[in-house]
């Protein structure tokens, strides 16, 4: 099929682009860029607030697994493992997923996927104090651990897409890069708090505390899923095509840009998965115990963090697609300096760095996603999303595993960056429409053929 053009308009300086009909929302009128513009709706902000509890409570688990993993067995291939094990059920599962959430009602599903994640992290729990107070071999509780994280990740799974179709439905056009740059800095700002909170909890309570306290902010989650004024559009559920489920990837291939930043940021993350290697560097290399290891852990959110407060509060990229290339280089840099660090602070510096540049990628490329995509294959673009980065975060847990297990953690975070660097250069030649991408405000959705 051939290349799909992308529309731009140039819109008048007092008014915002007209808004797609399928946004159940009204336009949201400014003269000056509003950092705050997407907060302004009551459907936002409850979404962002149980957004917020859900990935702090997500991270504080994902902390929790690493370190006892680790605790348990010693070895870095286990942990690389268990990243390789919550990527099967995304790739395997990811657009049947799709198709369901652009076939059901995507509020139902999202809330669906927070029952279960509380679900499986009392299973963690339990599993934690077992292994304390039962003495069941290591060997037992990580095989039952492996298990409980692949039922996590099919249920996740199901879940993701329907979860990220819905944010188009309740900010307008004109607010919806404000509100992507505001869940990505939720999503960090969870990243710091997460880790954190988690590496203070396992040394003062333990680790299957950590697990309790997840369960109860997936629970808050659901509650404000629920509060929604949420109604899914008739063509959600009645359009033919919507039944097939290679729609998402025919549509990812036809648009090039969305191509060429799903391609730069699934190598880049599967190539710098140094965040999966984390207690290792804490125990090993910088002897920082687990304390330092939450900081460690929370650094890259650090980063993204500062970088999304900043992107909120500045008018958007006028050339997205040269800041991306630009970021992920900048990222794969900063993942080589960490590699090769001996002192706790410049590694907590070389990733702060690694978590801003990678805060500009992930806003450029949601953007880019929810507005190209017409909404009647939002759920499945989301799935395909989920498959290049979502299972991208966990197979690069496994290929650093595997690496470091061989090659030693060193050489596997740096030969990591270094490969970001020839991905950065390989896109930017294989596809030139990234480079010369215009205003993110002035993109509109394909047409839905």
């Amino acid at each position: 099929m051939a290349d799909t053009k992308i529309a731009y308009e140039s819109p008048d300086p007092g008014r915002p682009a007209t808004e797609t009909p399928s946004l159940p929302v009204l336009e949201y009128e400014t003269h000056r860029h509003d950092p705050y513009a997407a907060l302004r709706f009551r459907d936002y902000r409850f979404y962002s607030i149980g957004w917020l509890c859900a990935s702090i409570g997500f991270q504080m688990q994902i902390a929790a697994i690493a370190w006892e993993i680790y605790k348990w067995t010693g070895s870095a291939m286990k942990m690389g493992l268990a990243g390789g094990i919550q990527a099967l059920p995304l790739i395997i599962l990811a657009l049947p997923a799709g198709h369901l959430a652009d076939r059901y009602n995507r509020r139902t599903l999202a809330a669906l996927g927070q029952v279960t994640a509380a679900i499986c992290s009392i299973a963690l729990a339990v599993l934690s104090l077992s292994f304390a107070h039962y003495k069941i071999t290591a060997h037992a509780a990580t095989i039952t651990m492996f298990w409980i994280i692949f039922a996590g990740g099919v249920f996740s799974t199901f879940s993701r897409p329907a979860r990220s179709a819905i944010l188009p439905h309740i900010v307008p056009t004109s607010a919806f890069t404000n509100a992507v740059t505001w869940s990505a800095f939720i999503f960090e700002f969870s990243s710091v708090a997460g880790p954190a909170i988690a590496g203070f909890i396992i040394a003062l309570i333990s680790p299957a505390a950590v697990y309790i306290f997840a369960t109860i902010l997936y629970i808050a989650f659901l509650v404000f899923l629920l509060l929604l004024h949420y109604q899914p559009k008739p063509h959600e559920k009645r359009t033919h095509e919507r039944r097939e489920l290679l729609a998402g990837l025919k549509f990812v291939w036809r648009e090039k840009v969305i191509l060429a930043s799903l391609t730069l940021d699934l190598f880049a993350v599967l190539l710098g998965g140094a965040v999966y290697l984390m207690p290792i560097f804490a125990q090993e290399i910088l002897h920082v115990g687990p304390v330092g290891f939450g900081w460690l852990r929370a650094a890259p959110a650090i980063g993204a963090f500062s970088m999304a407060m900043l992107l909120a509060h500045r008018h958007p990229l006028r050339r997205p697609g040269r800041a991306l290339l630009w970021a992920v280089s900048a990222f794969g840099l900063a993942t080589i300096i960490f590699g090769l660090s001996r002192s706790f602070w410049l590694s907590m510096a070389a990733l702060v760095l690694t978590g801003a540049f990678d805060n500009i990628s992930v806003v450029i490329r949601h953007t880019l996603i929810q507005i190209l995509t017409p909404d009647s294959k939002r759920g499945r673009v989301s799935a395909v999303n989920s498959v290049f980065i979502g299972a991208s975060n966990e197979l690069g847990g496994f290929e650093s595993g595997v690496t470091a297990h061989y090659l030693g953690p060193v050489t596997s975070v740096v030969a990591g960056g270094i490969g970001t660097l020839l991905v950065v250069a390989s896109v930017a030649l294989a596809w030139p429409q990234l480079r010369s991408l215009g205003p993110l405000q002035s993109l509109k959705p394909s047409d839905d053929d």
